[in-house]
């Protein structure tokens, strides 16, 4: 995927207000935790996600579809693929934001369920983070009393 950084970084920049550099797509490719799959159409780039391991929880650092191709199940497919790499009862969380109402309604019909706020998150406009779990939080050390009112 690394031949592919200038497609997905396109991608990114038209996807996020606040994109990833290629720096750091590179760094968090490079480590032996992470699985970075591609979304291929016509031989081209359409999508990417970055899913890395933390300790005892996978993490979904990064996932997005061209707007172009963007309501065809691309990130769907993307999700599934990564989650197929991944033993099925291992936990995982991501951060959205909670104006992303297609998103919270991807994740949501993936398994996933809200489950606290990272307040300021978004440095480009202060938003928050909208914190999301498949699976048990509790089962990658997450403490009980950091749960409540999730």
């Amino acid at each position: 995927m690394y031949a592919d950084l200038p497609v997905v970084v396109s991608i990114e920049r038209r996807s996020f207000r606040s994109p990833w550099s290629v720096g750091m797509f590179a760094l968090e490719m490079s480590k032996p935790g992470t699985i970075a799959l591609g979304a291929v159409e016509g031989g081209r780039t359409v999508g990417y996600l970055i899913l890395s391991r933390y300790d005892r929880a996978w993490h979904l650092m990064n996932i997005a579809v061209a707007p172009e191709r963007r309501r065809r199940g691309i990130a769907s497919v993307l999700t599934s693929g990564a989650f197929a790499r991944i033993d099925p009862g291992d936990p995982v969380t991501l951060e959205v934001r909670p104006s992303n109402r297609s998103a919270i309604e991807l994740y949501e019909g993936l398994g996933f369920a809200p489950y606290g706020h990272r307040p300021g998150y978004y440095p480009d406009n202060g938003e928050d983070a909208l914190i999301m779990w498949r699976g048990d939080p509790r089962d990658a050390g997450v403490p009980a009393e950091d749960l409540r009112g999730a």
